[in-house]
């Protein structure tokens, strides 16, 4: 009898186990995300005064990081030229980009960064590897 109870034990333990790791898992898998901002820049000193460094900590709050970019950093392969100011952006997926925009930066883009520049901004999700 008390084996019994030892292998029901055991066996229920396992499945506990094995299904917080499939959802640990499941939770991971979803991929990264990117943003790519095109900024034609008007007014560089008022831009980066007032607008620049509330972007770049509103961007860091939500986990994101700069991986590439800045100005005149951009070589066009084919089309027209791009803006002065072009930025690759990584969230760690769509979910946090939506958070970011949600909770102000759009506000603050639209507010503030208008004042010094255009925007073009886009996200894509990134691909499992």
């Amino acid at each position: 009898m008390r084996n019994a109870l030892k292998i029901t034990l055991a066996i229920t333990c396992g499945l506990l186990v094995g299904g917080g790791a499939v959802q640990l898992l499941h939770a991971q898998a979803k991929p990264p995300a990117f943003v790519i901002a095109e900024i034609t820049v008007k007014d560089e000193a008022g831009y980066n005064n007032n607008f620049l460094k509330q972007a770049q900590k509103t961007i860091s709050d939500h986990g994101g990081k700069y991986l590439a970019g800045g100005y005149n950093k951009t070589l066009s392969l084919s089309g027209s030229e791009p803006p002065n100011r072009v930025v690759l952006l990584q969230f760690a997926n769509m979910d946090a980009i939506k958070a970011w925009r949600k909770e102000g930066e759009a506000d603050l883009e639209n507010d503030v960064g208008e004042k010094y520049a255009r925007f073009r901004a886009y996200a894509i999700e990134g691909v499992a590897q």
